[in-house]
C-alpha cells in the first residue's frame, strides 16, 4: 500500500500537475496540504474521476488539507483538538479498513511560525503542544498510525543544504526542535530516516535558484507508530515532480507499506 503526502501550494493552481501525478503513480492514499480553498470549490470531480474518494477540510485563501483515497473511508475527523477558538484548517484524519485490519492516516499542515517576533511563532509552539497530546492519545490505540504532512520543521543539519542559513528561522530553532523531539519520543519512527541517512530534500524555494543548486530542505515527514513502522518497506521522495510545469515548491513523499 502506497501512502503519500504533498503540499500542493494551491489545489486550483496545480490541479493539472496533481492529476498527472495521480495518473502516473496511482498512490492508494494521498494527504494534501495548503489547498487554499473552501470545501465547496475544491476540484473534487476531477479527482473522483480517477477513482479516488475525497475528504476535505478547507479554508479560503489559506491553509486547507485533504485526503484522497482509493480505499473507502470508515471515519473522518477534522481539526486539531484542544482549542475551540482555532479556526485554521490544518488537520484531517481518515480511518481505513485493509486486509490486515484498520489503519489511521492523519495529514497535518503544521504552522510555519515566521516571523518569530510575531504572534505566529507562539501559535506554532502551542499548536505543536496540542499535536503532542493528540498523537499520544492516538498512539494509545496501538494500531498502525501514520502522521504525515508538511511539518514546517527541519529536524537536523542533514535536512538542510545550508543549515547555518536556516538557524533561528521558526522551522529550525531550539523551541521548535524541542517540541518535535517530544513528539518523536512518544514512539514515532521518521520513515525517511528509517531507510536513508543521506541528505534528502522535499522543498526548494522558488527564489535564488534553489532548485537548480539543490539548495533544499526536508520539512515534509511521515511519522510512524510502531505498528506502522513494522510494515514500512520503502520511501520515495518524488523529486522529479519539482521539475514539471507549474510545480509546487514541495514534492510528494511516499511510503510503501505491507498493509
Amino acid at each position: 500500500m502506497r501512502i503519500a503526502t504533498w503540499n500542493i501550494a494551491g489545489i486550483r493552481a496545480h490541479i493539472g500537475t496533481l492529476l498527472d501525478w495521480l495518473r502516473q503513480e496511482k498512490p492508494d492514499i494521498v494527504v494534501l496540504q495548503e489547498t487554499k480553498t473552501v470545501d465547496e470549490t475544491f476540484p473534487r470531480l476531477e479527482i473522483e474521476a480517477l477513482g479516488y474518494n475525497v475528504e476535505t477540510h478547507g479554508q479560503k485563501s489559506w491553509n486547507g488539507v485533504a485526503i484522497l483515497s482509493l480505499v473507502p473511508f470508515d471515519e473522518v475527523h477534522r481539526g486539531l483538538p484542544g482549542d475551540d477558538a482555532d479556526e485554521q484548517a490544518r488537520l484531517i484524519e481518515g480511518v481505513f479498513s485493509v486486509e490486515s485490519g484498520a489503519i489511521r492516516v492523519c495529514g497535518i499542515y503544521l504552522p510555519n511560525g515566521n516571523p518569530v517576533n510575531s504572534e505566529k511563532f507562539p501559535y506554532k509552539l502551542t499548536w505543536m503542544e496540542r499535536l503532542v497530546r493528540f498523537a499520544e492519545q492516538r498512539l494509545s490505540f496501538e494500531e498502525p498510525f501514520i502522521l504525515l504532512g508538511d511539518f514546517n520543521l527541519i529536524p537536523a543539519p542533514v535536512d538542510a543544504h545550508d543549515p547555518d542559513a536556516w538557524w533561528g528561522d521558526a522551522l529550525y530553532r531550539p523551541e521548535s526542535l524541542e517540541r518535535f523531539r517530544t513528539l518523536v519520543n512518544l514512539g514515532f519512527t521518521d520513515a525517511v530516516r528509517a531507510v536513508n541517512s543521506a541528505p534528502a530534500y522535499t522543498f526548494w524555494d522558488f527564489q535564488a535558484g534553489a532548485w537548480r543548486r539543490d539548495a533544499g530542505i526536508r520539512i515534509d515527514h511521515l511519522m510512524l507508530s510502531p505498528q506502522a513502522a513494522d510494515r514500512l518497506e520503502t520511501v520515495t521522495i518524488h523529486k522529479d515532480v519539482r521539475g514539471w510545469d507549474k510545480p509546487s515548491d514541495h514534492v510528494p513523499v511516499e511510503g510503501q507499506f505491507s498493509f
